[in-house]
């Protein structure tokens, strides 16, 4: 019980299980595609990562004290998140070549039958990206890895403490779990540096949740579906 209830776990559980039906959905699109299952959408897996990954932050939730305090933010932290998120969204958009990228991405395609946008998923897939994904990848990435990196007892050690070698390497690492590597390395390094400079989890939170919300807007407004 004490394990289940460890810093490193609570940091890693959403994380690990967003990762875990992700690997889930792979497994199905392989299935089909070789015929050895029945045709599945596997686009409708998506609320179910989201699902285990939103489970086990209510589950953990307690236990993360670095996301106290999110009124007090000021506004430089506010001004902050939001430019430096505008500001990772471009890099995105536009460091997509292939020498900065580990392969391409077939990405997620929210259109029906008759070609047009198919609305639940579109909503599904924003709400997700933007209100899901930058907690739990800020709880892991950031408050846990960057911080484990510089001290095995990761929560004594103040993000404005943790050196360029643990900034480095934990950015190295998250950007290791996207197919625009570069773009991957540089947001990764952005969202450390805010945390390192704010001392506040919820300025990268908030600047990751504008360049997926941003991304996601742009992307169903222009159709490059492989930024999904």
């Amino acid at each position: 019980m004490r394990f289940i209830h460890s810093p490193a776990y609570c940091r890693s559980l959403p994380f690990a299980l967003y990762m875990l039906v992700l690997a889930g959905e792979s497994g199905v699109a392989f299935l089909t595609d070789h015929g050895w299952i029945a045709v599945f959408d596997t686009r409708w897996l998506y609320p179910l990562r989201i699902l285990a990954a939103g489970a086990g932050l209510v589950y953990c939730w307690r236990h993360y004290r670095e996301l106290d305090g999110i009124g007090r933010l000021s506004l430089r932290d506010w001004a902050l998140a939001l430019g430096c998120g505008v500001i990772v969204f471009l890099l995105w958009i536009n460091l997509d070549q292939p020498w900065a990228s580990l392969g391409a991405s077939s990405g997620f395609k929210p259109i029906d039958a008759s070609g047009r946008l198919d609305m639940p998923l579109v909503v599904m897939r924003i709400a997700g990206a933007a209100l899901i994904v930058p907690v739990i990848e800020e709880l892991f990435w950031r408050s846990f890895i960057m911080r484990w990196i510089k001290d095995k007892d990761f929560l004594s050690v103040s993000p404005r403490a943790v050196g360029m070698s643990a900034f480095v390497i934990s950015a190295a690492l998250f950007a290791s779990e996207h197919t625009l590597l570069l773009a991957g390395l540089l947001a990764g390094l952005v969202y450390g540096a805010l945390y390192m400079y704010t001392a506040r989890l919820w300025v990268p939170i908030i600047a990751h949740a504008v360049t997926n919300g941003v991304l996601g807007f742009w992307v169903v407004n222009t159709g490059h579906w492989e930024f999904w």
